[in-house]
């Protein structure tokens, strides 16, 4: 899907306080790692992830993301009546109905005009609602779209360490539930807008997405447990974004050379690497963010791509590729001419 008219205004995150090292959770899990024969840094020397952070007990999704959506409407200075629709990509929820995107825009006081609707699909729901959102602005709908996430992993971990420390635990339990440990709090907005009313607007080019649900049963999480089949999750996943790249050098013209800078779906190191190797993209053009806060799901592409625009490294006339992979599976990359 490619579009001429739509920009991103902005685009903004906010960090949950608490931060969680790794260490924490390996001194818990020392005694079944140790009966089990594995190295005590696991999550360290595996995942290359030395923390996430976690809310305030008791903080719901809905109310992170409207602390993200508050402060992208501030930077941007965007008159909250013009917004036409919000679209809430959180895997977390507190309940099946009514949707998070109606509790997000009674907290932000949207007008009785705009749209909301919850776009779920795993961790690549936020860049599907940036796709669906730039359809709407392209017609033009409305003035400006805004999409929000917010994402809590503190719950399903502690129930996580708790299973996980029992006597019983085999090695198949622990690898089924590690990638549990690897999840992250935080909460992230972004205001897509049509070039004629934002003009100093960084161009959203368009994207190209790819499926394999042949593979949906790899992934699968309700409120107190996750599985994952980590292994054949990263084969499968590789692969699907490798046919995915092969789409993207033929509809946006994609190469190593002609990107910037890569905002990938934080997972881990291995899953970085693997990707780079395997797409033949430079490594040193990802910027990186699960080392701090883990595998932040939907919220992790753009809030990579805010923390790179608020640390300077993504400047004016950079090409950014967002890529993401979502259990699923699914695979989506993005142009944003910043």
């Amino acid at each position: 899907m490619m579009f001429e008219k739509v920009v991103i205004a902005g685009v903004a995150h906010v960090d949950a306080p608490h931060r969680i090292p790794s260490t924490m959770f390996e001194d818990r899990l020392a005694e079944t790692m140790q009966r089990l024969g594995m190295r005590p840094d696991t999550l360290r020397a595996l995942a290359g992830i030395e923390a996430r952070r976690w809310w305030d007990p008791g903080v719901e999704p809905d109310e992170a993301a409207a602390l993200a959506a508050e402060k992208v409407i501030a930077e941007v200075g965007v008159d909250r009546q013009r917004i036409g629709v919000v679209f809430n990509t959180s895997v977390c929820r507190q309940y099946l109905e009514p949707s998070t995107a109606c509790m997000v825009h009674g907290r932000l006081g949207l007008g009785p005009h705009c749209l909301n609707y919850d776009l779920g699909n795993a961790c690549l729901a936020f860049l599907n609602a940036m796709e669906l959102a730039g359809a709407l602005l392209e017609r033009g709908a409305m003035d400006y779209a805004l999409i929000v996430d917010g994402e809590g992993s503190r719950h399903i971990q502690e129930q996580t360490l708790a299973r996980l420390a029992r006597p019983e635990t085999t090695l198949d339990d622990f690898r089924a539930e590690f990638a549990t440990l690897t999840l992250g709090s935080g909460a992230v907005a972004m205001l897509l807008a049509r070039d004629d009313v934002a003009p100093d607007g960084h161009r959203l080019r368009g994207g190209v997405s790819r499926a394999a649900t042949e593979w949906s049963h790899l992934c699968r999480g309700t409120h107190e447990r996750m599985t994952t089949d980590t292994a054949t999750l990263l084969k499968q996943g590789v692969a699907l974004a490798m046919r995915t790249w092969t789409a993207a050098q033929e509809e946006l013209g994609w190469s190593d050379a002609r990107l910037d800078h890569l905002v990938l779906h934080q997972v881990s190191a291995v899953h970085t690497r693997t990707l780079c190797q395997t797409l033949g993209l430079s490594p040193e053009k990802a910027i990186l963010t699960f080392p701090e806060l883990g595998n932040v799901g939907p919220a992790s592409v753009p809030m990579t791509l805010s923390k790179g625009v608020e640390a300077g490294t993504i400047r004016a006339g950079d090409t950014v590729a967002l890529m993401g992979i979502g259990s699923g599976l699914n695979v989506s990359m993005m142009e944003v001419a910043w």
